[in-house]
């Protein structure tokens, strides 16, 4: 099928390789244009874009998709379908108007859940039991479309968003080439009304522990945020992101570390940390961290 691929983050990158693979003809990929990154804050391509140009696929990365000569180009394509997977641009009518079947959505949700920018990110810090992804039927509405096909899995206890998200980026790409091979037989589903949540995105505020709240609930915070943009606590000054962590027993003052590999008191219970970061430093597990940083026991994490 002749294809138009749109997405930017590493995410994105298993489902263009998957399309490639399954022998689908990608005329043109659309991706967020480079932006500063590193020390030297040069334009960095993303991931995207430096994997479609690996393969020799042709790269666009306009600014906006709303000016009349870029709407142009895109039809002129002449695609049959465009599939769209965190692009991170908002598409005009007549950008979803143009390919012959659509733009379809590869959404990292079971929807009507958790529609909008971190879905991965809040069905952990919700302590959802189960996530998947939807191939959705683009429209102008924020993930608003009929959906076409839907796989679903468990999230693991101790599942953090990386991961989750390397799960989801896997059975994305599966399901897009399921759906585009029974294209034909596939009925869209209206979402239903009820149960629609939505995804905001994570706000850095969000990311501080608060000590004081169950041990269940700050797990699902630092599995969450983990590896971006990280929950944090600070000591002695300094700003300490935390990567990992366990549900484990134990009381004590919120905050209270009560045992040397790092297991802390939290209002309800505690948990113990599994993998941290100083700042500029590289992620540590908990013991190497430890013997650096020589946290006693009976001292308080930064309170939120």
């Amino acid at each position: 099928m002749r294809l138009i691929f749109m997405g930017t983050p590493e995410f994105s990158v298993p489902v263009l390789d998957a399309l490639v693979q399954a022998g689908h003809d990608i005329s043109a990929v659309y991706c967020q244009p480079p932006r500063p990154a590193g020390r030297g804050k040069k334009p960095r391509p993303s991931p995207v874009q430096q994997r479609a140009e690996a393969l020799g696929l042709l790269v666009r990365h306009p600014i906006s998709l709303k000016h009349p000569d870029t709407q142009e180009e895109f039809a002129e394509l002449e695609a049959e379908a465009a599939v769209v997977v965190a692009y991170g641009l908002i598409l005009p009518q007549a950008i979803l108007d143009a390919p012959k079947h659509g733009c379809l959505n590869i959404h990292a949700s079971l929807l009507p859940r958790w529609r909008g920018a971190a879905p991965i990110h809040r069905s952990i810090m919700a302590g959802d039991e189960k996530t998947g992804v939807c191939i959705m039927q683009m429209e102008a509405g924020l993930d608003t479309g009929p959906v076409l096909l839907c796989e679903e899995t468990e999230i693991g206890a101790a599942e953090t968003t990386a991961e989750l998200h390397d799960r989801l980026s896997g059975m994305g790409a599966l399901a897009i080439n399921k759906a585009l091979a029974q294209l034909a037989d596939l009925t869209p589903k209206p979402q239903p009304e009820e149960g629609v949540t939505y995804a905001a995105k994570i706000d850095k505020a969000e990311a501080r522990i608060d000590w004081t709240r169950p041990a269940v609930e700050v797990d699902r915070l630092i599995r969450g945020l983990s590896p971006f943009p990280g929950a944090w606590f600070e000591i002695d000054g300094q700003r300490v992101k935390v990567l990992g962590s366990v549900l484990d027993e134990g009381e004590g003052a919120p905050g209270e570390v009560l045992s040397e590999d790092l297991r802390v008191a939290c209002g309800a219970g505690a948990v113990r940390l599994t993998h941290l970061q100083k700042a500029g430093k590289g992620a540590q597990k908990a013991d190497v961290f430890q013997r650096g940083a020589q946290i006693p026991v009976g001292a308080r994490l930064g309170e939120a």
